[in-house]
């Protein structure tokens, strides 16, 4: 999808509006950055920021094991809470501590094959995962859309990518090495310690710390990447049969535009067709250009985008798959996601699409909308049943309660289970009343870890210790 950079840079260039009839200014100048924590505390401790610098803490240790060995023997001894971190895209407070912090960047590649299976090291990335599998001719089915998560951490909060027939990232581990607080390791599997696995397989962290993962893979196929922009209805009119008819679909809302971003996957033996340049920055600077300087005006600021987006054009790529399937993300975010029965998704995506264009001018981010199948880790959001996933995003710099006060009342009325990474409200019995194996899952926590040591404040509140 290419848009003039020209149009983009005219949007966003700060330039002076004003309603004629009421006398309404706009500023359009760039809010500036939020205010960052000191880079160390009062006892001398260093400072850690996730991504979008939403969360923080002061660790009072950190541990950067490069065996199991020294996992082990480092959680027997860690001052608690012991929390593992991988790249820090987690929205929630799940690694936030003042005890010790654990990297796994260390243990990182893949250590072994058996037969199609890669048998992974727990700190890898991904995207360093997928040319390693792809040396050796294998793939993972499927990725998310930013592949800058460490492969332990994406589990852990049940990441995934879109596909009606594909699973997240936990659907495809066949086996997996856990080390508990105690450093115990405990190999797992469907047919060994079957209950620790599927707790494993979306623990939040909360059971231990996990080293190496069994992955099952596919052939490594080139898949043909289409981009285009249509009018939101068509996409909401069309979005059941292309989920069907695509490996990979998802749509992005883009509210005050009338207009929706479709992206599409399937496998292809055509030759290659390399990735131009990328767009998503450019479009997000005219999306915000567009806020910042019609934002008093919904209907100026939708016919301004149709007119300013109106001539973009396609994009067509054909590579790799791991090449295609995540995005490169620069523009930083804060971000909510739930996951609906499939059959209500497109109904409470137009709810929330119509409300943010009602009551939220400042919001100029796309809504993101996918389509993941089901799964029987006791944590997944796609635990049971077909799940169809919204994810709505405010600029780092942009105030973003209302995800909690308007976009997150109509995740729940419709049953909605919360992204674990991403931000939400929900703890408790609330949660047992959305997650059948809930209470299966606190007893294997127990089991674990007796004392609580994975546990920080966070996790006390949402597992209700």
């Amino acid at each position: 999808m290419t848009i003039s950079r020209r149009g983009a840079l005219l949007a966003g260039a700060g330039l002076g509006v004003a309603a004629v009839g009421g006398g309404y200014a706009v500023a359009t100048h760039d809010k500036p950055e939020p205010p960052a924590p000191p880079t160390t505390d009062a006892r001398g401790h260093l400072l850690w920021r996730n991504w979008s610098g939403v969360q923080h803490a002061y660790p009072a240790a950190r541990l950067a094991p490069k065996t199991e060995a020294e996992v082990a023997q480092g959680l027997k001894t860690a001052v608690a809470p012991i929390r593992p971190v991988g790249a820090g895209h987690s929205f929630t407070a799940l690694a936030p501590t003042d005890g010790t912090l654990v990297s796994l960047d260390g243990l990182s590649g893949i250590i072994a094959w058996e037969g199609d299976e890669a048998i992974v090291a727990a700190g890898t990335r991904l995207g360093a995962l997928g040319p390693a599998l792809a040396a050796k001719g294998r793939a993972m089915a499927n990725l998310p859309d930013i592949n800058k998560q460490a492969l332990a951490g994406a589990l852990a909060t049940g990441t995934h990518g879109t596909g009606a027939t594909l699973k997240a990232l936990h659907g495809d581990v066949a086996a997996l090495r856990l080390i508990t607080p105690k450093g115990e390791v405990i190999d797992c599997g469907a047919h060994r310690d079957a209950d620790v696995f599927q707790a494993a397989k979306v623990s939040l962290g909360a059971l231990g710390v996990i080293t190496q993962v069994r992955l099952k893979t596919t052939a490594n196929r080139r898949l043909e990447r289409n981009v285009w922009l249509e009018p939101f209805e068509d996409a909401l009119a069309q979005a059941e049969a292309r989920w069907a008819k695509h490996r990979n679909f998802e749509f992005y809302a883009v509210p005050f535009t009338g207009l929706a971003a479709c992206i599409s996957h399937d496998e292809t033996d055509a030759p290659a067709i390399p990735r131009g340049p990328d767009q998503d920055t450019v479009f997000l600077d005219a999306l915000k250009g567009l806020r910042n300087l019609l934002g008093f005006s919904a209907p100026l600021r939708k016919a301004a985008a149709r007119a300013l987006l109106g001539g973009t054009k396609p994009e067509k790529a054909i590579d790799e798959g791991w090449k295609l399937l995540s995005t490169e993300r620069p523009v930083r975010f804060n971000e909510m996601e739930y996951h609906l029965p499939a059959g209500v998704q497109l109904k409470a995506l137009a709810e929330i699409v119509a409300i943010i264009e009602k009551e939220r001018p400042d919001v100029f981010f796309p809504i993101e909308c996918r389509r993941i199948a089901p799964d029987d880790a006791w944590l997944s959001p796609s635990q049971g049943e077909p799940r169809g996933s919204i994810a709505v995003h405010a600029h780092y710099k942009d105030e973003f309660a209302f995800l909690y006060t308007l976009i997150e009342p109509i995740f729940r009325r419709y049953g909605g289970r919360p992204h674990w990474g991403k931000l939400h409200s929900v703890s408790g019995d609330q949660l047992a009343g959305l997650y059948p194996r809930w209470n299966d899952f606190l007893k294997v926590r127990a089991q674990l870890d007796p004392d609580g040591r994975m546990l920080n404040p966070y996790l006390k509140g949402l597992f209700g210790v």
